[in-house]
This record gives C-alpha cells, sequence and structure tokens, in this order.
C-alpha cells in the first residue's frame, strides 16, 4: 500500500525505534491497513486486530499474519499472558475506554512484555493550529483542555503521557520519542515527496527524538513501556 509521505516518516522512524522485535509473539491492535503488522510479520508471528470494515478491504498481507476484525470485545477472547509486544499506535485517542484496553493489554502481555504506545501530543496539535492552519481559535480550544477532530476517526481524545503508567502499574517506561517535530513545518509540499530530502529529514527527526525540548513540541510521542 502507498502511504503518503508524512506517514511514512511516521512509521520508518517508529520501524527503527522498534527494530529489537525479532522471534517474537506480536499484537498489533488497531491495525488500520496493516502496514505495521506486514512490516513485523517478516521476522515475527504476528495478530492483528482492527474494527473497520473499510480499512481491512486494503489490507497489507505481503507476509503472514492473524487478521481480526474487531475492537475490544476481540481482546477479551485473547488468551492470558500470550503476547510478548503489543503494537498500539495512534489509537487510544479514539477509544471510549482507554483504562479497559489497557487492563487488557496487561492481561494478555508476557513478563518483561513490550508495550509501543504511539499517541498525540497536544502542544505539537497547538503549534499545528497556530503555525500551519492559523487557527487561533482551535489553539486556544486545545489550551484549554479541548479535545479536536480528525477527518476519518472522529473526535481525538487527548491524555497525557503520564496516564500510561498511571493505569499499569508495575511497568517503567524504557523510551519516549518525539516523532514529526520539524516534518510539518516545511511547507513545500513537493519536497515532501523527494526521496533524498525524506532521508535527510528522517535522519534530522531521529537525532533530536530523545530531547526534551524537541520532543514537547513534536506532534507525536512514542512510547516504549516494559512489564516489570
Amino acid at each position: 500500500m502507498e502511504l503518503q509521505p508524512w506517514e511514512l516518516l511516521l512509521k520508518k522512524l517508529v520501524w527503527k525505534q522498534l527494530d529489537f522485535i525479532n522471534g517474537k509473539r506480536v499484537l498489533d491492535f488497531g491495525s488500520g491497513h496493516g502496514v505495521t503488522a506486514n512490516h513485523f510479520a517478516k521476522n515475527n508471528q504476528v495478530v492483528a486486530v482492527e474494527p473497520s470494515e473499510e480499512m481491512l478491504l486494503t489490507t497489507d498481507m505481503e507476509n503472514d499474519y492473524i487478521q481480526i476484525k474487531g475492537g475490544v470485545d476481540e481482546l477479551r477472547r485473547l488468551e492470558s499472558e500470550s503476547f510478548d509486544v503489543i503494537l498500539c499506535h495512534n489509537v487510544l485517542e479514539y477509544v471510549d475506554d482507554k483504562a479497559e484496553v489497557l487492563r487488557e493489554f496487561d492481561r494478555i502481555l508476557k513478563g518483561n512484555g513490550i508495550i509501543s504506545v504511539v499517541k498525540h501530543n497536544r502542544a505539537g496539535r497547538v503549534m499545528q493550529m497556530v503555525v500551519l492552519l492559523n487557527d487561533f481559535a482551535e489553539a486556544k480550544h486545545l489550551l484549554n483542555g479541548g479535545n479536536s477532530m480528525a477527518k476519518q476517526f472522529g473526535e481525538i481524545k487527548y491524555y497525557e503521557d503520564e496516564y500510561l503508567t498511571e493505569q499499569l502499574s508495575g511497568y517503567e517506561v524504557v523510551k519516549n520519542y518525539g516523532i514529526r517535530t520539524f516534518w510539518d513545518l516545511q511547507q513545500n509540499q513537493e519536497i515532501h515527496k523527494d526521496s533524498e530530502w525524506q532521508d535527510k529529514m528522517i535522519e534530522m527527526e531521529a537525532m533530536v527524538s530523545e530531547m526534551d525540548e524537541y520532543r514537547a513540541i513534536a506532534f507525536f510521542h512514542h512510547l516504549i513501556l516494559k512489564k516489570l
């Protein structure tokens, strides 16, 4: 499946940050078109769960993995302590009961297992509204604790990074990366499609991804949590 340049950058960075996953049993919850599930299925046993029938029509299954249609109801059917790794990328913002999903993650994850969460960062969204879209009303709304909307998925229900460790007792955050710090600030849309420019941008994004001052304004955060 051909991805938009911004999505390709995000996935390449996240995949690089997770390149230690090999020979594991992996759950991709909210797998979308299956691009990430397909990527990790090259060297792992992957189960993907996705509720959207529309997305499943264009699922990427070049590599073998199990695709399940459904949501948290399907998590309840999975065996306890049966996964080494859980991927949950840009999903929890759209879930009505995040706490329930995280409880199920904890139940089905093995000891010393890993949960990878990619999430929206409110400060990055405020920057987008002010700098890129000149939408000062929306920026103020977000600063006052409001949510925003995504055309395809609906309301983005923001939550702070700390929410994950508050809900997942007995876990530690081993990595917290910022993603898409600079990408969207480049307004030349044509250069976004240039592969050489993309490589340079990915390199720069990777360089600052763990620096606090840049992570604070990134559009997304990628947290890797380990079960103790």
